[in-house]
């Protein structure tokens, strides 16, 4: 195991500090978070229940945890049209690399993830990066949100936050401005997400984030104002051996509510863990719904390039109440292996309850090909 965990190190070293990266970097992606299973949790600092989230602090990364990500998506409105997006950044800490005393040692891992749907282009467009970190050129701050890899960034400052990302066929550059304080899932902003206590990460939200900025695509630049969502997860520990992956949905209501929503599902299609948030309106408590959590799937895609078969449409339960989800296209799948090692659909859906509530949002919906590495 000694030598073979050193073979697998010493590849991270020879990786150049900041750069989009071929399949070599996703093949020792996928070596990096082997060898990590096979380790004791207590190599990287635990996620335990009944520890309060503190902000700012909890805005910036958590370089002793395991994986870290920010992601924002939202919806958008321009004159040529409704436009969906999506940027996520992000972090894995590499035990392997810690030994070795060089500011190049690859001891902290970079991704990032950027996606733009247009029913105009009637598919997603998307772009990927990958570094090691290294200051100046990628990086994740501790004490605020400050993410980047080259010239794609997400950073906090004065209250809201910003979002560059130059990818090939598109460009985003959006502001969003928090509306309501941050929205702690599970308890406290402990969310578990399996049979034992350490499948558990923290993880609050920011629904209904009020976007404005500029979207270059198809050889134009258009002003854009819209909603958005970010989560904001940390957490130590892989998911439970028999998971295959998850279904998440987060949608920000017309009224101002907010509903977030996940499973974490087995190879079969059953359910092994569950969680619900739902706030109704802008003014009223949020509440956690443990059950009953269904995702029946309504309609499937069979993507054309990869083969794989989403549940693009759902019908979603949650306690009482039945949710229809749509998607703005069909066509949202979001190829990562390159970088992260995973095929995944993401998507802009509208959702409908069967009480005449709706709203705008995200569904994501990942193990549908493969197994998820992490």
């Amino acid at each position: 195991m000694k030598n073979t965990e050193r073979d697998k190190s010493s590849s991270w070293l020879r990786l150049s500090p900041a750069r989009t990266f071929p399949k070599l970097f996703s093949l020792s992606v996928l070596c990096a978070f082997s060898v990590l299973s096979v380790r004791a949790l207590w190599a990287f600092d635990p996620v335990v229940p009944g520890r309060a989230l503190a902000f700012p602090r909890d805005y910036g990364a958590h370089p002793g945890h395991r994986i870290e990500w920010w992601y924002v998506t939202g919806q958008l409105e321009s004159a040529q049209g409704p436009l969906g997006f999506q940027v996520t950044f992000f972090r894995v800490r590499n035990k392997d690399a810690e030994s070795n005393p060089s500011r190049f040692a690859p001891k902290q891992l970079l991704f990032a993830h950027a996606a733009l749907a247009d029913p105009a282009v009637g598919k997603l467009v998307h772009g990927q990066k990958a570094a090691r970190a290294l200051e100046g050129l990628a990086e994740a701050a501790v004490g605020d949100t400050a993410v980047r890899i080259d010239d794609w960034s997400l950073v906090r400052t004065g209250g809201r936050y910003s979002t560059r990302v130059a990818a090939e066929g598109f460009e985003l550059d959006l502001a969003f401005a928090p509306t309501r304080p941050p929205l702690l899932q599970g308890d406290g902003g402990f969310s578990r997400k399996g049979p034992l206590p350490e499948h558990a990460s923290y993880y609050y939200s920011e629904p209904q984030l009020a976007v404005t900025g500029r979207v270059s695509a198809r050889g134009a630049s258009r002003e854009v104002k819209g909603t958005a969502w970010l989560d904001h997860e940390w957490s130590s520990a892989l998911l439970a051996q028999e998971a295959a992956g998850w279904d998440w949905l987060g949608v920000n209501l017309d009224g101002g509510g907010a509903l977030m929503v996940f499973r974490i599902r087995a190879a079969d299609g059953s359910t092994l863990w569950s969680n619900a948030t739902v706030q109704p309106s802008a003014t009223s408590p949020a509440r956690i719904e443990r059950g009953p959590i269904e995702f029946k799937p309504a309609r499937t895609w069979k993507s054309p390039r990869t083969g794989v078969v989403y549940p693009v449409a759902m019908e979603v339960r949650v306690g009482a109440e039945t949710w229809t989800v749509e998607p703005m296209m069909d066509d949202q799948e979001l190829d990562a292996r390159a970088s992260t090692g995973t095929l995944y659909w993401e998507g802009a859906v509208r959702a409908r309850s069967a009480s005449g509530a709706a709203g705008r949002g995200y569904l994501e919906l990942t193990g549908y090909g493969e197994r998820v590495p992490f």
